[in-house]
């Protein structure tokens, strides 16, 4: 069974740089994939950033260019790089994983407990 556990969050300035880490654990954690959720107050969970094996990553449009989601496999960890940080970012953020087959998802997906990020202006 693959578990999540995260770090990385806090409070920082608009224009700010932040990094989130997701250590997984578990058998087949590092052939999954792998991403991160945002949930705003009051607000949608919103994908933020997937990596897909054999389908690369995406990203939604409003953290494009800004954010950079990778893993290392050797450390069992997935991070989300985010830089220029913007008020509208505050959220609290969860990874996210779930196997992976042929560049597509399936099954239950596994959380992490969630980890605030707070951009002041």
């Amino acid at each position: 069974v693959v578990q999540l556990v995260e770090s990385g969050g806090g409070t920082v300035q608009a224009g700010g740089s932040l990094r989130l880490s997701c250590a997984g654990s578990g058998r087949y954690y590092d052939t999954g994939c792998m991403a991160w959720y945002r949930q705003a107050a009051g607000q949608k969970r919103e994908g933020v950033a997937f990596i897909t094996p054999g389908a690369g990553t995406r990203y939604a449009d409003s953290v494009k260019g800004r954010f950079t989601i990778s893993k290392d496999n050797a450390k069992n960890t997935h991070y989300l790089q985010m830089n220029s940080l913007k008020p509208e970012d505050t959220a609290m953020y969860y990874c996210w994983w779930r196997h992976a087959s042929a560049g597509n998802c399936y099954g239950e997906p596994v959380w992490g407990q969630g980890t605030q990020v707070t951009v002041s202006s």
